[in-house]
């Protein structure tokens, strides 16, 4: 059965704030097996300009996981069954470094759901702020729905 497309435009802003430490850089670094000084010392980090551990890129992540049951696809109005789901890509558009002690607010939007073949793809894109308001990145992302798609006449 396909997803709904009335979801297309709508947003779900997180429900609290989440502030970034440094034992959150660390751990993700470590994860990820980034053994950068500038993610791991404060001291290495302030050296190249940072005002404290700076995270890793691909950090914002924990943002989805930490509020995913907030977003898009827990809401069972979108008709998505999860255990049909594959992540279909991952991006992130930084505009600047996130460092320890930035308080993030973030706003998932479902920006497009199309059909691709027999499965749906539903693109969304968070939009992260820190507390005074400034944007520091856009992460986009595309999940696949597989062979939900509504069948195609003559097919």
């Amino acid at each position: 059965m396909p997803v709904n497309r009335d979801f297309i435009g709508r947003q779900y802003p997180a429900s609290a704030t989440y502030e970034v430490g440094r034992e959150h850089i660390r751990s993700f670094a470590a994860a990820i097996g980034d053994t950068s000084p500038a993610c791991l010392d404060p001291q290495a980090a302030q050296a190249l300009g940072y005002r404290d551990v700076v995270a890793p890129p691909t950090f914002l992540t924990v943002l989805n996981f930490r509020f995913g049951t907030e977003g898009p696809v827990a809401d069972p109005a979108l008709g998505l069954d999860y255990s049909l789901v594959v992540h279909g890509e991952q991006s992130f558009e930084l505009h600047r470094p996130v460092c320890a002690g930035d308080v993030l607010s973030s706003v998932q939007s479902v920006t497009d759901i199309k059909d691709a073949g027999r499965n749906e793809l539903i693109l969304t894109a968070t939009e992260v702020t820190d507390a005074a308001g400034e944007r520091l990145a856009t992460l986009r992302s595309t999940i696949v729905s597989r062979g939900t798609a509504a069948p195609r006449a003559g097919a």
